[in-house]
């Protein structure tokens, strides 16, 4: 599915190739918390890094998060101008792209159920729903974004 996504200011926009478009798992992690703000998580999803088009680069960052005093490889780029997130991208995984599902402008797929991840990081605050189509990890879950989207038998080819 192609994606097209931009920052809020409109000084950036991109287009990518994704074959796993649900935006079914919602990260509470402080990383996500507070570089995203939604809603005390953040939603990304999975595309092809060779894919990515950017209009407007020169208006990008990249902030490298520091965990347990060392920094990140992953870069989150965003809009310098507007503070806008759109995108992870880890040289560990070269060949993927993770956009944060609130920068793409395209009609995302309502996912069947979603999945709430590294609950452990949550602020009290934080209201998790609870219940049927709610799936609930304190860290990681065991199976990746891809294989998610195949179990579910949508991933698109």
């Amino acid at each position: 599915m192609k994606l097209s996504g931009s920052c809020r200011c409109g000084a950036i926009s991109f287009e990518l190739e994704s074959k796993a478009p649900y935006p079914y798992m919602r990260c509470y992690c402080s990383i996500c918390r507070k570089v995203g703000g939604s809603g005390g998580y953040a939603i990304n999803l999975m595309a092809d890094a060779g894919s990515l088009k950017v209009q407007g680069a020169e208006s990008k960052s990249v902030y490298n998060a520091i965990l347990d005093g060392k920094t990140s490889p992953a870069e989150r780029h965003f809009c310098r101008s507007c503070g806008s997130h759109l995108w992870v991208w880890d040289p560990r995984w070269p060949e993927l792209i993770h956009p944060h599902a609130g920068s793409i402008d395209t009609p995302l797929p309502v996912p069947p159920e979603t999945v709430h991840i590294m609950l452990a990081y949550k602020p009290d605050w934080i209201d998790v729903p609870d219940g049927p189509g709610h799936i609930h990890f304190q860290h990681y879950p065991d199976q990746s974004i891809e294989e998610w989207h195949r179990s579910k038998d949508l991933l698109e080819t």
